[in-house]
């Protein structure tokens, strides 16, 4: 589940799209394209929710596809094996395999531990932005990458609507592109974020909240 997770992670961090940009200039200073970030950080983890579906795969490591609906603290992903609920109190970890559901505070960083090796911190990044035909692209490089940790993401969105169509992850040794489709932005139902507890009424529960 953790290499599933550090796509999850990425999404919620890269999917930021800008909201306009001088069109005199190829390339936007680092100051333009660290405000134009925040501005669309601020909107896409917005009370206004969004929505997308994803196909990746690593090299030949790891193939997954899903969807995601993200609102504020809430989350919701799905995919053939995984699935996670998180209401902004609790999260709910579902993995279909060992039909185990394993329950966390939403805040607990060890219901994911690569999410929460990736928290935002726009002091942590340096930021680009350029025009490439149809499309923007906006860079988060990392300060001070570790040697086995993420480098930089690269969001691709087209000009006209400022939907993503995929996002580019640059890590020590490769880089992977994540395909996005069906993006939306808000008018996201908070029921997206309801742990649905009679489908899994047969699985094993496992409770970390009391857990330190």
């Amino acid at each position: 589940m953790r290499q599933k997770t550090i796509i999850i992670s990425l999404f919620l961090f890269a999917l930021c799209l800008p909201l306009g940009a001088a069109e005199n200039s190829s390339l936007a200073s680092d100051a333009t394209a660290k405000e134009l970030f925040n501005k669309v950080y601020n909107l896409v983890f917005g009370p206004q929710g969004s929505a997308l579906s994803y196909k990746v795969n690593i090299i030949g490591i790891y193939k997954t596809e899903g969807n995601i609906v993200y609102k504020g603290k809430k989350l919701h992903y799905a995919e053939a094996r995984y699935m996670a609920w998180e209401d902004g109190i609790t999260a709910y970890m579902v993995d279909k395999k060992k039909r185990q559901v394993n329950i966390y505070r939403y805040d607990d960083d060890n219901k994911d531990k690569y999410l929460s090796k990736f928290k935002y911190d726009v002091n942590n990044f340096d930021f680009s932005y350029e025009k490439d035909g149809d499309y923007y692209l906006i860079t988060a490089k990392v300060k001070n990458a570790s040697f086995f940790g993420i480098r930089s993401v690269t969001a691709r969105v087209y000009k006209t609507n400022l939907h993503p169509v995929s996002l580019t992850i640059k890590l020590s040794f490769f880089r992977t592109t994540v395909q996005v489709s069906n993006f939306r932005s808000g008018k996201i139902a908070d029921s997206n974020f309801v742990f649905p507890k009679d489908r899994f009424k047969d699985y094993e529960f496992i409770d970390h909240r009391g857990e330190k």
